[in-house]
């Protein structure tokens, strides 16, 4: 069925914007994702999402004496969480409204144009 759909959608001619979000909070990421569904919203753009993708988790095992000791070791992980956004047919104010657009420091933003 997914073969179709994708084959029905390029024959409509029907462009799409990707937006990868990542951060390392969870809360500052959904903040930042509401703001840019929001603003999509607001310029008449058809949004689909957003997709929760799988948690990267970063692990990083550290000896805790400089010399000695081997067997007494610290465990550190680092969680990055992502979002996906899709944004159907976005005319040009929508796309000026997103480049526009100030979100929180520690967001990682990637835009792809399918």
């Amino acid at each position: 069925m997914a073969t179709t759909e994708k084959k029905s959608a390029k024959k409509d001619g029907a462009v799409k914007l990707r937006i990868r979000v990542r951060a390392y909070e969870s809360k500052i990421l959904d903040a930042s994702v509401k703001q840019i569904i929001d603003t999509a919203v607001r310029h008449d753009a058809q949004v689909v999402g957003p997709v929760p993708l799988p948690t990267e988790i970063k692990k990083y095992t550290v000896n805790r004496a400089t010399f000695v000791y081997k067997d007494s070791r610290e465990q550190f992980e680092m969680r990055i969480h992502k979002r996906l956004i899709d944004i159907i047919n976005p005319n040009q104010k929508t796309i000026e409204a997103l480049t526009n657009l100030n979100l929180p420091s520690g967001v990682e933003v990637d835009v792809k144009m399918l």
